[in-house]
């Protein structure tokens, strides 16, 4: 089962996927909520409505910018150990955990659970048992330690420790982009204060997602450019909803991601062209009964396929949310 693959686009499917998408990109564009993203994609040819907010992306500016984005590349890791492979061409395969959440359950036994808030300690013994885990190749925070909520700082410093200190495998946190630059200084820490090695090797990344539909957030643009000033790579990751955020037939869905995904790529790489990015998502389809955007749906499997096809069509390491 280990290389069995699943590929529901055809050449031609993607070809239209992009047309189209290149299409909503120009029409109606991309409202892009953060105003050095705004100058970034002013000064590299799009065309911005500075009282909207909102950005149009010609092909030729998409085009340029994906052509900077590295096809593959080393995710490093802190001990040097768990240095982890980025392909674009699907021949590797990388598992890592799910993330965020802010419950735990725990297994009373006799068929019971308890379900609770997480907390910091609850970080560090996941972070311990990922590192003990070959088949688990780095970590995505997989919870808030609720604990700490009440001080964001506290608690946006405090699980970066959680995890550096209990696993020396690749690492993306639930970024805070007020703390990159701390995030930096603790990186060049553990490698003695050597700025270049810090810059050239984190064993960290953030990621920024898309406010569906077709919306850049101030959070997630500083990760695009602000992030990258410490050299972190990037992964744009949608959360698009199909019927709810985006429409409803999952072809419509994909393109709906491909632009949210493709806007923050093309930002990424036209703030530092060349820099480690990955083509993400978490993109599924709502749930009316239950109100919720279930991951382990099988339409969650069917975009996440047509995803990484269309990862491979842009020459891009790509996430996927599993089933």
């Amino acid at each position: 089962m280990k290389d069995l693959k699943l590929k529901v686009l055809s050449k031609r499917d993607m070809d239209a996927i992009h047309a189209a998408t290149l299409q909503v990109l120009m029409d109606p564009g991309i409202l892009v909520n953060h105003e050095r993203s705004r100058k970034i994609l002013k000064e590299n040819g799009c065309i911005v409505d500075d009282r909207t907010f909102v950005v149009k992306f010609p092909e030729e500016v998409v085009k340029k910018a994906l052509s900077t984005a590295p096809d593959s590349f080393t995710f490093h890791s802190r001990d040097g150990k768990h240095d982890v492979k980025m392909v674009s061409d699907g021949s590797v395969t990388n598992n890592l955990t799910f993330g965020v959440g802010i419950k735990v359950t725990e297994y009373l036994g006799d068929g019971k659970y308890n379900t609770r808030n997480s907390t910091l300690q609850d970080l560090k013994n996941i972070a311990k048992l990922v590192d003990a885990c070959e088949n688990i190749d780095w970590v995505c925070s997989p919870l808030t330690a609720m604990d700490y909520a009440i001080e964001p700082p506290v608690r946006t410093l405090r699980e970066f420790d959680a995890v550096l200190s209990n696993t020396g495998k690749p690492f993306l946190p639930d970024p805070d982009p007020d703390y990159l630059g701390d995030y930096h200084k603790l990186i060049k820490a553990v490698y003695d204060g050597d700025e270049e090695k810090a810059l050239k090797e984190p064993f960290l990344m953030v990621g920024g997602c898309p406010s569906s539909p077709l919306q850049l957030d101030h959070a997630a643009c500083i990760m695009a450019t602000e992030g990258g000033d410490y050299g972190f790579p990037m992964m744009s990751l949608s959360m698009a909803m199909g019927a709810a955020s985006s429409p409803i037939h999952l072809a419509g869905t994909l393109v709906t991601h491909n632009a949210e995904v493709l806007a923050l790529v093309v930002l990424t790489q036209l703030a530092h062209p060349g820099r480690n990015t990955y083509y993400g998502s978490s993109t599924t389809s709502f749930d009316f009964y239950s109100n919720s955007a279930p991951v382990g749906s099988p339409e969650l499997g069917l975009i996440s396929a047509g995803v990484a096809q269309l990862a491979q069509y842009y020459k891009m390491p790509t996430i996927v949310a599993g089933t």
